[in-house]
């Protein structure tokens, strides 16, 4: 079994990692949902996700753009990407050692997410190579089209349900550590 599925078949965190959570969630104030971490990922989320789920849905439609339209697909994505993996470095070198520092029975929970950065790195790329196929055959025919299209929609709803799965898994392990120890206590402010 490859990273790349686990992370896409497993239904949450192991239990020792929720139920650590949980614990530290108990001792918390404010909601997970209202702290600006959560309200952050979902933003990035709620800006991106439409948008690659718009370009997916491109196989059900008439795919016979123009290259004015190809540059534009590609510079949004290479701009997702790019964000995404900027962001992910930042969690994997600074906020992941400081958090399983403060909680060192969360320790193999950050390094499952440190693993889930590499596989949806992994998905990125295949990502950028399907979007780049698909731009390419936007001046061939309707059925090469098509093709890469749906080729293309098939990367993009596995990067989706990565993104999902791993963004609720990050949240069920940070939030309740935040909210128990504080934004500052950790260096996160």
């Amino acid at each position: 079994m490859t990273a790349d599925s686990l992370l896409l078949e497993r239904a949450g965190l192991p239990d020792e990692f929720t139920l650590a959570g949980r614990e530290i969630s108990a001792r918390g104030l404010a909601g997970p949902r209202q702290h600006p971490w959560h309200r952050q990922h979902v933003a990035a989320a709620a800006r991106h996700v439409p948008r690659t789920r718009r370009h997916a849905d491109q196989r059900h439609r008439r795919l016979s753009r123009g290259p004015a339209d190809g540059a534009g697909v590609r510079a949004r994505l290479n701009h997702f990407l790019g964000h995404l993996d900027g962001h992910h470095n930042v969690e994997d070198i600074h906020y992941f050692p400081v958090f399983a520092k403060a909680e060192t029975r969360l320790t193999r929970g950050f390094e499952i997410l440190d693993a889930d950065h590499h596989t949806i790195h992994e998905g990125l790329e295949r990502n950028a190579e399907a979007a780049n196929a698909f731009i390419r055959t936007l001046r061939e025919s309707e059925d090469k089209q098509r093709f890469a299209a749906d080729a293309y929609a098939d990367e993009n709803s596995r990067l989706i349900a990565m993104l999902t799965r791993h963004l609720a898994d990050e949240e069920d392990l940070i939030i309740p550590l935040i909210l128990d120890r504080g934004d500052r206590a950790l260096g996160v402010d």
